[in-house]
């Protein structure tokens, strides 16, 4: 059988860390690779998702790469349709289309120990051979099938999700409902409202939803920051600000975050009840969890779409959806001509995420059955012993508190770093140190011990995927931006097993 795969490198995903891999690999120099796609262009949830009043929720400066800073952004927190012309262009810019295949769905990665490659396995039965895989796949994995409500698929009249928008459906005058009230949801209801008939939220849990400080970028603002350094500066200054914060955050103790809690939850209630006219539904509206237990939301629109006469709250539980609507629990149904079904993704966070037979290493080691066993866990947030040649851009105890943009850069400068230094040494394999990699845990758990009392014990009441079903803070990682940043652009080499198959001799520098 052939040691000598199709490509030395293949990455998994051409969002945007997909886009950031490929552009990292070419300025390293490695020309031999291929990025599998599942869509049929580049962007990712920026790609999938289209719907209504979609746009970021950070300022437009700290979500973009640091070796693509755009000067023109159109707006502060720029809308979705601009954010995915921005991939389109970097991708263009730095020659990655023609090494793209799209809707290309890697169903399954297996390691070939007799060849030592992976070969990838795709929807459509063919098979992708690579010596190294990237995994960037992403922080929302894929959108949640299963709604987890009885008779989801019985209704009979439209259905939207925001990963599948039909802009050909008119809307207007239709008695329209929707269940969630995520992130996806604040920007939906708000900018829908004014359209349909009427507009019925149904609400689980309530979200923090703070005032956007969103303008038209003006043009003396785009000539600033086409000034080299200048976009450079800003950012940096703020990843020192959000540092400074995390990292204190992480040093406090748990009186503090009860008493700041409180506090922070008061203080939104009188913002809600100034905001929101009727003193019912803004009771409805707040939350009695903390700011960063559930992921917070930036709207200028939403609160203030419940004082429409044509909006309405509901919390009563849903019992079951039917063919022409929603039941809830205390009997009343409510009828739709739309269902919007907002009930968001499966996250990289969540070992349930994670299918049997889906990743497998060596010697039979199934990355599901590790995580569900062993909690998710990962050196430096990209690689697990068990799975040469692998590396995932967007693991457990990845997020710092940046822009995706920032940390996938360095997540796959991590990756590459590693495949160069493979490279250098004449090997073929590179896999993770498993004693390295448990004491990296080891140290991780244990710094996360506040954040698992603050969303498992504080905030365990409220559902959340910074807290996943085993009751592990996986989503965040106890550190600061600037610590993560070193750690994965200047990882001990040696924390790395190289090996040559032939001889199976180890190689060190």
């Amino acid at each position: 059988m052939s040691t000598t795969p199709q490509f030395a490198v293949a990455v998994i995903g051409a969002g945007p860390g997909g886009i950031a891999a490929g552009v990292k690999l070419r300025k390293a120099g490695i020309d031999d690779f291929v990025i599998l796609e599942r869509a049929d262009d580049v962007g990712g949830s920026w790609h999938e998702n289209h719907y209504p009043g979609l746009g970021v929720d950070i300022p437009t400066i700290a979500y973009q790469y640091s070796f693509a800073r755009n000067a023109n952004w159109d707006r502060f927190f720029a809308k979705g349709a601009e954010v995915k012309q921005y991939h389109v262009d970097v991708a263009r810019k730095y020659g990655l289309y023609p090494r793209i295949r799209f809707n290309t769905n890697i169903e399954r990665e297996e390691w070939d120990d007799t060849g030592s490659f992976w070969k990838l396995h795709a929807a459509d039965g063919s098979v992708l051979t690579a010596r190294f895989v990237i995994s960037a796949v992403g922080a929302f994995v894929r959108p949640k099938d299963d709604v987890g409500i009885a008779g989801a698929k019985s209704f009979k009249g439209k259905v939207q999700r925001p990963t599948d928008w039909d802009h050909g459906y008119d809307m207007t005058g239709r008695a329209v409902g929707i269940i969630g009230t995520g992130a996806s949801a604040v920007q939906i209801i708000p900018a829908i409202a004014p359209q349909v008939g009427h507009l019925t939220v149904f609400q689980r849990t309530p979200v923090w939803s703070i005032p956007k400080p969103d303008f038209q970028v003006p043009l003396a603002m785009k000539k600033l920051l086409a000034v080299p350094g200048v976009q450079a500066t800003i950012h940096g200054g703020v990843l020192v600000v959000v540092d400074l914060v995390l990292r204190g955050a992480l040093r406090t103790s748990p009186a503090t975050l009860d008493r700041v809690d409180a506090w922070c939850i008061r203080g939104y209630g009188r913002f809600v009840a100034r905001t929101v006219h009727d003193p019912g539904t803004s009771a409805k509206l707040t939350p009695n969890f903390g700011l960063l237990a559930k992921r917070p939301t930036m709207s200028n629109g939403y609160l203030q779409a419940y004082n429409r006469s044509n909006v309405s709250l509901i919390t009563d539980p849903i019992e079951k959806i039917t063919p022409t609507g929603v039941r809830t629990r205390d009997g009343v149904h409510h009828k739709f001509d739309v269902l919007i079904l907002a009930t968001g993704y499966e996250v990289f966070s969540d070992p349930e995420t994670y299918r049997p037979g889906t990743v497998l290493g060596r010697n039979g080691f199934d990355l599901a059955k590790f995580y569900n066993e062993a909690g998710l866990q990962a050196y430096e947030s990209v690689a697990v012993p068990g799975l040469p040649n692998r590396w995932t851009l967007c693991g457990p105890y990845s997020w710092t508190g940046s822009g995706w943009h920032a940390f996938v850069e360095m997540t796959a400068d991590h990756a590459i770093r590693a495949i160069t230094e493979t490279r250098r040494r004449n090997a073929q394999i590179c896999e993770v140190r498993k004693d390295v990699a448990d004491a990296y845990h080891r140290k991780v758990y244990r710094r996360a011990g506040l954040l698992r009392y603050y969303l498992a014990d504080l905030n365990g009441h409220v559902p959340t995927y910074y807290r996943n079903s085993q009751g592990d803070t996986t989503y965040i990682r106890p550190s600061g931006f600037f610590e993560a940043s070193r750690g994965n652009r200047k990882f001990p080499l040696d924390d790395y097993r190289y090996e040559i198959p032939a001889t199976m001799e180890s190689v060190h520098a």
